[in-house]
């Protein structure tokens, strides 16, 4: 299996809120810098996305994308490339876990990259450290920055 790059945040909100934010792909484009546009194009049995296009626009990498996604109960969920016109591979999950009362909760980005041209593997690595870390970061402000219900 190929390699993999990982981190985590705390994030100040319920699993919930925040697998909320992450399931709501048709606003990606509003909190995620590099996703232009993104069209599910099929949900579930519980109207979570099953399939979803992505339009990215992240500098060296413009991609037209698909990604299968996967479920895991409430806390976690996986993707897997099915189609691209740049990448070979773009698996990658959130893993949450509840923190102290179930108000904070730890998020755990997970992401392989590999690219249809060659590239080293320490540019990739580089690549995907800061494709997570702006992926957290956004993820972060744009669920502490929404009003409590």
């Amino acid at each position: 299996m190929a390699e993999h790059t990982s981190s985590s945040i705390t994030i100040e909100a319920a699993p919930a809120d925040v697998m909320g934010v992450i399931a709501d792909f048709a606003r990606y484009p509003e909190w995620t810098g590099e996703v232009k546009e993104a069209e599910v194009l099929a949900s579930d049995a519980k109207g979570r996305a099953e399939q979803v296009r992505l339009l990215l626009d992240a500098g060296a990498i413009k991609d037209d994308h698909t990604l299968a996604y996967t479920w895991s109960g409430d806390n976690e969920v996986s993707w897997t490339l099915v189609k691209s016109q740049m990448l070979r591979a773009l698996d990658g999950s959130y893993s949450l876990a509840p923190l102290g009362d179930g108000d904070r909760t730890e998020v755990t980005y997970q992401l392989t990259v590999d690219v249809k041209i060659p590239m080293l593997g320490m540019i990739k690595r580089k690549a995907e450290k800061v494709i997570i870390d702006r992926a957290l970061a956004g993820l972060k402000k744009r669920v502490e920055s929404k009003p409590k219900a």
